[in-house]
């Protein structure tokens, strides 16, 4: 399985290049990143982009399939545009090189709730690129939409507080949908499901990732 990932130097990107390095049926890693990340290892080939101009780097993007778990935060994004220029756009970019260069599978790190018809501008942003790279006609597009997640070392204060009321409703049994996951039990269920899903679109939302990622470890342990 040769791979692409954009997003690699993020929370979940980080976590499932770990994975797919150290994955005896992954032959080869290829990320697009703005800086190189610290990590070294002989199947992967790093490529400094500008996202900004595509024409420059939408010819490499190949493979069997497209990891696209790319994101950034309203603050530090610093407006809604910039956002959608990152959220939305730089992967839409990607996804429909991919396919343009005969990639059959794309991995989309979405958002629970996403629906281009939302009144929230992120969930609308989220359902608005679903919708987009859809389009793309991927003979298999395996879409996640996660919870909040937890990030290892973050030190965004909103987030945390949010993760901290909702487990606390989680604890009296409330919005169990909701409940916050780690990043690498994501990372491990995009790559359990990108090895055994079959053709067509699937869509996983809280519970059905996380089975996802108790699967994965499963079949790990039995190796």
């Amino acid at each position: 399985m040769k791979a692409s990932i954009i997003g690699a130097t993020g929370a979940t990107g980080s976590d499932l290049l770990e994975l797919l390095l150290g994955d005896s049926e992954t032959e080869s890693v290829e990320i697009f990143v703005r800086r190189s990340p610290e990590i070294k290892h002989d199947k992967l080939t790093v490529h400094l982009i500008d996202f900004d101009k595509p024409e420059q780097w939408s010819h490499l993007v190949k493979g069997d399939l497209l990891f696209s778990c790319l994101g950034t935060t309203l603050k530090d994004a610093g407006s809604k545009a910039a956002q959608w220029t990152v959220d939305h756009d730089y992967q839409y970019l990607f996804a429909k090189a991919a396919r343009e260069n005969g990639v059959g599978c794309c991995v989309l790190v979405s958002s629970v709730n996403a629906s281009a018809k939302s009144p929230l501008f992120y969930a609308r942003m989220k359902g608005q690129l679903e919708e987009d790279v859809r389009k793309l006609g991927f003979p298999r597009l395996i879409i996640f939409r996660p919870p909040s997640l937890i990030r290892k070392k973050s030190d965004r204060k909103m987030e945390l507080a949010g993760i901290g009321v909702l487990r606390f409703f989680n604890r009296l049994g409330l919005f169990r949908s909701m409940q916050p996951m780690p990043t690498d039990l994501l990372a491990k269920a995009m790559l359990h499901a990108a090895k055994s899903v079959g053709g067509g679109e699937h869509i996983l939302e809280g519970k059905a990732i996380a089975d996802a990622a108790t699967n994965a470890s499963i079949t790990d342990h039995t190796r």
